[in-house]
Order: C-alpha cells, then sequence, then structure tokens
C-alpha cells in the first residue's frame, strides 16, 4: 500500500511538471489557453460566467476556515489524531505549494506576445486547490463505511471547480489541472506516511452497488468525456483549424471548459482506487492480543 501511495504521488508530480511544461512554457500551450480566455469572452450570454462567478463567490477564507474545521471535528470525535494531521495537512500542504508554485517556482513566460491582461501567473489555480483538497481530506478522515457517502455528496461539487474557474475567466485549464496533481500528490504523500506508521490496513468489504451506481458511475461518466471530449476539441482548435478560423476560441472554451471537469473527476477516482479496501489509522492492537 505505501509504495503505490508514494509511485501515486511521484507520478502526479511528474505529471504536473508535464502540465506546466506543455500549457505555460511552450507558445502552441500559451496560444491555445489564449484562446480558452478569448472564446470565454465572446460568449454572448455569458450566462455560465455569471453562475460560476456567484459560485466562486462562496469560497472565502471564512468557507475555507469551516472546512478545515469540520475536518477537525470528525477526526477529533473518532479519536484518530493522526489521520486528523493527514486531513487538515492535505488542506493546509496543498494551499501553501500552490501559493509558493504560483508566486515563485512556476512564471509565466511571454512566448506569444500576448496581451497585458492575459500575462498573470495563475498556475496552479488555488480555487481549484481548496475544493479539491477538501475534498480528499474529508474522503481521508471520515470512516471508511461513511468514504463513500461523503465522496458522493462532496465529489461532483468540487469537480466542477475547475470548470467554473474556466467558465468564469478565473483561470486557464492548465491551472486547475495542476491543482487537481497537486492536491493528488499532497495527498497520497501523507497518506503513505500514515502508511509506514502501521495505520493502514487493508480491509475485507463487501460489494456496494449503490456507491458505485451513485458515486463511481458519474465520476467515470465525468472524466471519460471531459478527456474524451477535450482532448478532441483541443485537437480541432489548435491543430485542424487555421489560427485565424473565427472557431477557434469557441472550441478552444468547450474544450478547456471540459477538460478542466474531466480531469478533477479523474484525479478523485485515482486517490478512491488507491483507497480501495483500505481502512486509514485504524487503532493499533494492544500487545498480546
Amino acid at each position: 500500500m505505501r509504495g503505490r501511495l508514494e509511485a501515486a504521488a511521484a507520478g502526479a508530480a511528474l505529471l504536473l511538471a508535464g502540465v506546466y511544461g506543455a500549457f505555460v512554457r511552450t507558445a502552441t500551450g500559451q496560444r491555445w489557453e489564449n484562446a480558452v480566455l478569448a472564446g470565454r469572452r465572446e460568449d454572448e450570454t455569458l450566462a455560465a460566467a455569471r453562475a460560476a462567478n456567484r459560485l466562486l463567490d462562496h469560497i472565502t477564507l471564512s468557507s475555507l476556515g469551516a472546512a478545515v474545521a469540520v475536518l477537525l471535528l470528525i477526526g477529533l470525535a473518532r479519536r484518530r489524531f493522526a489521520l486528523t494531521v493527514v486531513a487538515v495537512g492535505t488542506v493546509g500542504v496543498s494551499l501553501l505549494l500552490a501559493e509558493m508554485l504560483k508566486r515563485y517556482a512556476l512564471p509565466r513566460p511571454d512566448l506569444v506576445n500576448a496581451p497585458e491582461r492575459l500575462l498573470g501567473n495563475s498556475f496552479p489555480s488555488g480555487h481549484t486547490t481548496i475544493a479539491m483538497s477538501v475534498l480528499f481530506g474529508l474522503t481521508l478522515v471520515v470512516p471508511y463505511r461513511w468514504r463513500g457517502v461523503a465522496v458522493g455528496v462532496c465529489a461532483l461539487w468540487a469537480t466542477f471547480i475547475g470548470a467554473y474557474t474556466v467558465a468564469a475567466g478565473w483561470h486557464r485549464p492548465s491551472d486547475t489541472i495542476g491543482a487537481d496533481l497537486l492536491v493528488l500528490a499532497v495527498a497520497c504523500a501523507l497518506t503513505a506516511l500514515l502508511a509506514r506508521s502501521g495505520r493502514v490496513r487493508p480491509v475485507a468489504d463487501h460489494a456496494r452497488p449503490l456507491r458505485a451506481l451513485f458515486v463511481i458511475a458519474p465520476l467515470c461518466g465525468v472524466a471519460l468525456a471531459g478527456l474524451g471530449c477535450g482532448t478532441v476539441l483541443l485537437v480541432d482548435s489548435m491543430f485542424r483549424l487555421p489560427p485565424g478560423d473565427p472557431a477557434v476560441p469557441r472550441l478552444a472554451y468547450a474544450g478547456g471548459h471540459v477538460l478542466a471537469a474531466g480531469a478533477s473527476a479523474a484525479v478523485t477516482l485515482v486517490l478512491l482506487a488507491l483507497l480501495h479496501r483500505v481502512d486509514l489509522d485504524r487503532p493499533q492492537r494492544p500487545h498480546g492480543t
């Protein structure tokens, strides 16, 4: 178990570097993401943007504090102190790293002579980091038998936050994908520390068809549709159409929107797969029993 978690953390970190390199450090990637933002601005109704802004406005320091307080209450009520540290640490470490990477480590050079308004660095997305880290923290801290319920209640909301930030024009698709991978890397690395201490154990479990129907199936649908359709639209808008075609921004925006949602759903499924039939921070048996 520990080896899988450590490998997943390393893999997520490498993919994060790859996303940054492909979309931020290349002219092709920058042109496509600029087209995404242009497509959003050309939306005549901006209905999606207005709805996204209303939802994103609720993600504040106060709401973040309330979410962390819920994680603390659940963990402390269960008397799982190490697990509480891991769950809350997933939120805190993810946010700290996101801000440090954005401000100091991962600059956005201007490779395509973009307008001034497009030059600000926003990789990785702080809002997506908040939503996904809270979801992952909750997934870790709740009792094993309630994991599916907790994910079912929060997952689709959290996984669409990245798409909402693209719709609102706050972030580029790579910002949200980078945030997803960052949170996955942190959650897996911290959970691997639990495994080192012997608190992560396999558990026998029966099939749970309701969890598969109401949690896994919707996430799989979002992941497959988002990543598949987003990739097709990315290729069409960037490589199959001439740069001056008026359809390019519209297709790029649609592709970026669904890619953001698909990536968030995919990393959630990865974490659930890693934790399948795994109980976290189970009490140690007394010696001699």
